[in-house]
C-alpha cells in the first residue's frame, strides 16, 4: 500500500468498499461510525470531502478529520451549501483553521 491512501467521502452516498460499509448518521461522517477504524485499516492520510452540506456535514467532518490528524481536501465545486454566505465562510474556516486544501474537482486527484 502506498504512503498516502486517498479516500473520497461522498456525503451524499453510503460509502462501500469490498469489506466495509459506512452510513453517515449525523453531521460528521466520524460520529458513531467505523470511519476512523476503516481509514486506519486503509492507512489513509488524506481525505477528499465532497457532498452536502458545506456549512454542516462537510465542515463537521473536516473538523473531526483534522482532530484525528488527517490531511483534508475540500472540493468547492463538488459540495453544496444551504446558505451561500455560510458555505463560503465554512470553506474559509476549513482553509484557515484546519489547513484544508480547497481544490477544484478537475485538479483534486492529479
Amino acid at each position: 500500500m502506498s504512503d498516502v491512501a486517498v479516500l473520497v467521502i461522498d456525503m451524499l452516498n453510503t460509502y462501500r468498499h469490498e469489506d466495509a460499509e459506512l452510513l453517515e448518521v449525523r453531521h460528521s461522517a466520524f460520529y458513531a461510525s467505523s470511519l476512523g477504524y476503516l481509514l486506519g485499516r486503509r492507512e489513509a492520510r488524506r481525505l477528499i470531502l465532497t457532498g452536502q452540506v458545506t456549512e454542516q456535514c462537510i465542515l463537521y467532518t473536516a473538523l473531526d478529520a483534522y482532530a484525528r490528524h488527517f490531511s483534508v481536501v475540500v472540493v468547492p465545486d463538488a459540495v453544496a451549501h444551504i446558505d451561500p454566505e455560510l458555505g463560503d465562510a465554512a470553506l474559509t474556516m476549513m482553509h484557515k483553521n484546519m489547513h484544508a486544501e480547497i481544490v477544484p474537482a478537475e485538479k483534486c486527484l492529479h
